[in-house]
C-alpha cells in the first residue's frame, strides 16, 4: 500500500442532535511486512536517467492488488462497528470461557454471548475489538490518565480527588445539590453534594476501539492491546473522536514495542447514513414548533408588558462597569465608588449606592501598568416632575477613590475622581483623570512609602463640591494635589417615563428625557454652550502653538509699544 502516514493523532469535536445510536464506523487495520515493502519498491518504475539501475519491474511479480489480496487474513482486517457495539478480543474469549472467573452479571452475559458466537461461528473480528462504556477497562483508563510526559509523575491532590468522580452514566434523579432558593448555605455538605456542585460533572459515555497487534498465532495478550480510536459522547450532544476520521487525511500508524517493532497502518471512517431531505425538513419543523411552544410558555410566565412608572415620574436605570485603572504608582489596586443623589431624587430602599471592587494586580500593557477590574454595578433611581427645582436640574454624580494594598497590609490612597452619569440613554465609555492630596517636602512621601497611609478626604464629595456647602464661593487655596492615573468606566443607561407613550410627543423623539418632561430645555443648551466653548478654546491653543515664534515675538513687541 503506497500511502501517506501520520503519527500525530489529534482529537476532533463534533456537535450533533441526531441519536448517537445511528453512528457507524469502519475501521481498517493492516500490518506492514518487509516483504510488502520490498514488493512495492519493485513495482515502482525506475527513472530513465539512471542507466546503471536494474529494471526490476520486468521480473515476474504480482500486481499491487494481488499484494493486498495476498496478505494473511491475520495481517489485515476491516470491521464495521456501531455505537457501544461489543466485539470480544481473544483475551476476553479465553477469559470468559472459564465459568469460575465470571463474577458479575455482566461477565455472565458476556460468557453467554461468546458461547453463542462459537456455536454459530458468526464472529466477524480477529484483531479489532471494542471496550464499551460498561466495561471495567473504561473506568481504569480514565483513572490512570497522566497529565505530563514524565515517568516519575506524582498525582496531585486535585487529580486524586477528580479521579473518584464518575462522570459516566449519571442517573437523572433529584440530588441534594439542587437546593431551594430559601436554603442558600449548606453548613454540613455531604460528599455527594460537594461532587455535584464543585466539579464539572457532565454525563459522558465512552467507547474504545482497540487492536490486538500481537504476533501471528499468539493473540490474546494484554500487553499487545493498543487503542485505535476513543469516542466520547456527552449529554449535550458533543461527540469527541480521537483520532479524527480519515476522510481526506493520511492513514494512521502504530509501531509496536518489543524486539520486532512491527508497523501497523489503520484508518477510521464515518459510514453513518445521511439523513434524507424529507426527514431533515420534518425534523426542522418539529424543532421549530417545539421552540415556539416553549416561547409561548415563557410569555405566559413573564408577560409581554413592562411595568410602567407612575405618571410624572422619570426612572433612570444604570448598568455600569469599572473597567480598568491606568498609570498608578503602586500595585494591588481596588476602587471604592459612591453615587450621590441630588435633592428630590429617590431610590428603592434596597438599592446600594456604594461599592468596592476586588483587589487587582497590574500588568504592563503598552508600557503602562494597567489593572483590569471588570466589576459590574447597577443603580436605579427616579425623580418626579413636580419636584423639579427651578433652574438647572442636578443629575446624579459618581464619586470614586482608588486605593492600594501591599503585602504588609499597608493601605494608600492613589487618587480621587468623579464622573457624571450620562443624561441620555445609550452606552458610554468614559475615562476620568484622578488626583491625590500631597504635603510639601519628602517626609510625607517617605511615610507613605514605608508606613503606608496618606492624606485622605473626610468627605468624599469634596472631590467636586461638598454636599454640605451652602455658600456662594468655595475656596481651596493652599490645597496641594498631584495628578496621577486614570480610571475607565462603562455605562449602559436606560430611561423610562410615561411621557414616552404620549402620541402627541412623537415628533420630539430627537430630544432627551428632560425636554419631554417639559421646562428644562435650557439644561441641554447650557451643556452644549460649555462644550462649544471648550472646543473653541482647545482650537485656539492649537493654533497658537502652530504659529512661528518670530510672529509671536513681533505681536508681543507691538503690544508693549502701544502700552
Amino acid at each position: 500500500m503506497a500511502a501517506e502516514c501520520q503519527s500525530e493523532r489529534g482529537a476532533a469535536i463534533y456537535r450533533t442532535q441526531d441519536p448517537v445510536q445511528n453512528l457507524r464506523i469502519r475501521v481498517w487495520l493492516q500490518r506492514v511486512t518487509p516483504t510488502a515493502l520490498f514488493t512495492q519498491h519493485v513495482l515502482q518504475p525506475v527513472p530513465f536517467s539512471k542507466q546503471n539501475a536494474i529494471e526490476m519491474s520486468t521480473f515476474d511479480v504480482r500486481t499491487s492488488e494481488s499484494i493486498t489480496d495476498g496478505y494473511r487474513t491475520d495481517d489485515q482486517e476491516e470491521v464495521e462497528i456501531g455505537w457501544q457495539e461489543k466485539l470480544f478480543s481473544q483475551f476476553e474469549i479465553d477469559h470468559y470461557q472459564n465459568e469460575h472467573l465470571c463474577q458479575s452479571p455482566l461477565d455472565c452475559q458476556y460468557r453467554l454471548e461468546i458461547l453463542r458466537l462459537e456455536e454459530s461461528e458468526e464472529k466477524k473480528n480477529r484483531r479489532i475489538f471494542t471496550y464499551t462504556d460498561f466495561d471495567s477497562y473504561t473506568s481504569t483508563e480514565e483513572h490512570s490518565k497522566i497529565v505530563t510526559t514524565s515517568q516519575m509523575e506524582i498525582p496531585s491532590y486535585l487529580t486524586e480527588r477528580m479521579s473518584h468522580v464518575r462522570r459516566r452514566r449519571q442517573e437523572h434523579r433529584i440530588m441534594e445539590g439542587k437546593i431551594p432558593r430559601s436554603r442558600l448555605i449548606t453548613w454540613e455538605p455531604t460528599e455527594e453534594f460537594v461532587r455535584s456542585n464543585h466539579v464539572l460533572n457532565t454525563p459522558v459515555q465512552t467507547m474504545y476501539i482497540m487492536g490486538d497487534l500481537g504476533p501471528y498465532g499468539k493473540l490474546g495478550h494484554r500487553g499487545d492491546e493498543y487503542i485505535l480510536c476513543t469516542i466520547k459522547m456527552d449529554s449535550n450532544g458533543i461527540l469527541s473522536v480521537k483520532p479524527d476520521f480519515n476522510d481526506c487525511k493520511a492513514v494512521y500508524r502504530i509501531e509496536t514495542e518489543g524486539e520486532k517493532r512491527d508497523l501497523w497502518l489503520y484508518t477510521v471512517q464515518n459510514i453513518s447514513l445521511d439523513v434524507k431531505p424529507e426527514e431533515q425538513s420534518r425534523e426542522k419543523n418539529l424543532f421549530k414548533d417545539l421552540y415556539n411552544r416553549h416561547k409561548e410558555y415563557l410569555t405566559t410566565l413573564v408577560g409581554d408588558e413592562f411595568a410602567t412608572p407612575p405618571l410624572g415620574f422619570l426612572q433612570l436605570f444604570v448598568n455600569g462597569e469599572v473597567v480598568s485603572a491606568h498609570g498608578f504608582e503602586y500595585d494591588n489596586l481596588y476602587v471604592h465608588f459612591l453615587l450621590e443623589l441630588p435633592n428630590n431624587w429617590t431610590c428603592p430602599p434596597s438599592q446600594q449606592l456604594s461599592g468596592v471592587t476586588q483587589t487587582c494586580t497590574t500588568k504592563v500593557d503598552d508600557q503602562e501598568d494597567v489593572a483590569y477590574f471588570s466589576y459590574p454595578f447597577d443603580f436605579e433611581m427616579s425623580i418626579r416632575s413636580e419636584d423639579q427645582p427651578e433652574g438647572l436640574l442636578q443629575w446624579p454624580m459618581l464619586y470614586f477613590g482608588v486605593y492600594s494594598c501591599d503585602f504588609w497590609q499597608r493601605y494608600r490612597i492613589e487618587g480621587y475622581g468623579y464622573i457624571d452619569i450620562p443624561d441620555r440613554p445609550g452606552s458610554y465609555t468614559k475615562t476620568c483623570k484622578t488626583w491625590r492630596p500631597i504635603l510639601p517636602g519628602t517626609l510625607a512621601e517617605m511615610r507613605r512609602f514605608f508606613v503606608g497611609g496618606a492624606l485622605e478626604l473626610e468627605d468624599t464629595t469634596y472631590i467636586r463640591i461638598p454636599s454640605t456647602f451652602k455658600g456662594e464661593r468655595l475656596s481651596r487655596f493652599g490645597f496641594r494635589t498631584e495628578t496621577i492615573g486614570t480610571v475607565t468606566f462603562r455605562f449602559h443607561c436606560m430611561q423610562q417615563c410615561r411621557t414616552f407613550l404620549d402620541s402627541s410627543m412623537a415628533k420630539k423623539k430627537s430630544q432627551n428625557v428632560l425636554d419631554r418632561m417639559g421646562g428644562l430645555t435650557h439644561q441641554a443648551t447650557f451643556h452644549s454652550v460649555l462644550a462649544a466653548f471648550g472646543h473653541a478654546q482647545h482650537r485656539m491653543h492649537e493654533a497658537r502653538e502652530n504659529l512661528p515664534k518670530d510672529l509671536l515675538q513681533t505681536s508681543a513687541l507691538l503690544d508693549m509699544s502701544r502700552m
